[in-house]
């Protein structure tokens, strides 16, 4: 089995599943509750919160934790657009975010809002000026995703954080693909939330967090008890929240060489792709974006068909997003880089690296591509 599919998920560490192991065992306390064990579970969730908290250089009063990252972004859009609905109903995103952005962008619209879907260059990227461009004096809300999740590509967090700070719009990012190699300071960034999910970094799956401003009134998005200082109702999963809560740590301490051997391999692949005779381009600005994604166009190879081949010799990896993995329809962002009816939205690969790979492995994939190549040819 080769893995080249860790922008859709990663393998949890060994390290993460003995926390989440021991605290199975362990923390069997309600941490709501006031007697001993109680309160020890509730340490772990604390000191969690300060892991969370330190790695994005917030408040951990700032933290609400949550299932992963689908429900951060929901929660970060629908309750402050359905808050802030009374200065203005006017939110901007881009056309080539996260489905678990567009779609509550799409059910705000039947409620009356109003969305400005901003284009992408070719990099992948949307540009300060179209922001600018965009708003309104009734605009509320930004959301534009920090790396994207298809190509890689870095968006300007820093510059339209600061723009929209001018401007009192609140700011979105959903950063669940930058988390793991970018340094994020979302006070010097003017974010007022941001998405984070616990698998993309080697965590368990159905964990994650919100940061939201601490200034900023959010609604709760599931009501019930009062846990998350009142923002999210629903007993801790603590065993996961340990577990995130290693994965981060081991994140921090590793992120310099991780992310040194993951544009290594980058680097190698695309050197051995085209020392094998393959036609091919990058889409969008590799090496410049997060370093675990390299997209290219393969013209005239069908992705459905590679990916069939990949996988029938044991490699795995992707077309575009795992969200719409299981879907025969063209990449919503490579549409929306290069305009819909372009091959290179079905005759792309997301190849995305994680720690263990190896350039043997890259060999495998790129002896196989070649081998599809030829066949094909050939076939005329």
């Amino acid at each position: 089995m080769i893995y080249f599919d860790h922008a859709a998920t990663t393998p949890v560490r060994p390290e993460v599943v003995a926390v989440i192991q021991d605290s199975l065992i362990e923390d069997y306390g309600n941490p709501s509750s006031t007697y001993a064990l109680g309160r020890q579970t509730r340490q772990h969730i604390d000191q969690a919160r300060r892991i969370f908290a330190a790695s994005i250089k917030a408040d951990p009063a700032d933290i609400i934790i949550t299932s992963c990252g689908s429900e951060s972004n929901n929660t970060a859009i629908i309750p402050t657009a359905l808050a802030l609905k009374g200065k203005g109903k006017h939110l901007i995103t881009s056309a080539a975010e996260h489905h678990a952005v567009l779609h509550p962008m799409h059910y705000l619209e039947t409620l009356g809002f109003e969305v400005t879907y901003l284009p992408v260059d070719e990099t992948g990227k949307v540009t300060v000026q179209s922001v600018v461009d965009a708003i309104r004096e009734d605009t509320i809300l930004v959301s534009l995703m920090y790396a994207n999740n298809e190509v890689g590509s870095i968006n300007p967090i820093a510059e339209i954080g600061a723009l929209l700070a001018g401007k009192n719009i609140l700011f979105h990012t959903d950063a669940v693909q930058a988390y793991g190699s970018e340094q994020i300071d979302v006070l010097q960034q003017h974010i007022d939330l941001l998405s984070v999910s616990a698998h993309k970094i080697n965590g368990p799956k159905g964990i994650g967090f919100l940061y939201r401003k601490n200034s900023l009134h959010l609604p709760n998005f599931i009501h019930g008890g009062s846990q998350e200082n009142d923002h999210r109702g629903g007993t801790e999963n603590t065993p996961y929240i340990r577990g995130f809560a290693k994965a981060v740590a081991l994140m921090e301490a590793e992120r310099k060489e991780s992310n040194r051997k993951k544009r290594e391999l980058g680097a190698y692949f695309l050197n051995g792709l085209e020392k094998s005779g393959v036609p091919f381009e990058c889409n969008g600005v590799y090496p410049e974006g997060v370093p675990h994604i390299l997209n290219i166009w393969l013209p005239g190879m069908r992705s459905d068909k590679m990916l069939i081949q990949c996988d029938l010799k044991g490699i795995m990896l992707a077309a575009g997003s795992a969200c719409t993995a299981g879907s025969l329809e063209p990449s919503h962002v490579l549409a929306a880089m290069y305009g819909k009816g372009n091959p290179r939205a079905t005759e792309s690969l997301r190849i995305s690296f994680g720690p263990a790979n190896t350039t043997d492995e890259v060999d495998t994939l790129i002896a196989l591509l070649q081998s599809i190549h030829n066949k094909q040819y050939k076939n005329g």
